[in-house]
């Protein structure tokens, strides 16, 4: 039994020399966040980017599109028109449109940026509960992907 325990403590000792000998593993250079981030230095909530994109459009007529709230992701045309209704009952101005959001293909409904701010988070939320699959994405009004 003393011969087995030597045999394996001089086993390990040359398993260990073995793997001493092969290339030391180097540290990864890690590029510094400043050079990452470039002009962007703040952060900024979601509400508080699309609210200063809204107020250059009124300044900058043309410059920066308005961005525009999308209600869906709804698999049937039905699910999306029933909620149609019901924001236009609410006076909110809504487009159908079947859209290739990545991630998220099916109909939405464009909420018009006029409008976008009769829909505040509660609303939302109790949109949600009635309409299970309904997502909201911010996203600038023109240039998304139509299916045709």
């Amino acid at each position: 039994m003393r011969w087995l325990f030597l045999l394996l403590l001089v086993l390990n000792g040359f398993y260990y020399v073995w793997h001493q000998q092969e290339a030391p593993l180097r540290a990864k250079e890690v590029m510094p966040l400043s050079l990452y981030r470039g002009s962007q230095q703040d952060i900024r909530l979601l509400s508080e980017s699309s609210d200063s994109v809204e107020r250059r459009d009124k300044g900058k007529a043309g410059e920066v599109e308005a961005s525009c709230l999308y209600l869906g992701g709804f698999v049937r045309r039905e699910v999306a028109q029933a909620l149609e209704q019901r924001l236009v009952e609410i006076g909110v101005e809504v487009q159908l449109q079947s859209l290739s959001v990545p991630g998220a293909p099916g109909f939405w409904l464009r909420v018009s940026p006029e409008s976008k701010h009769l829909l505040d988070d509660p609303q939302l939320q109790n949109l949600a509960k009635e309409f299970n699959e309904l997502k909201h994405k911010i996203m600038p009004c023109e240039g998304v992907a139509t299916v045709e």
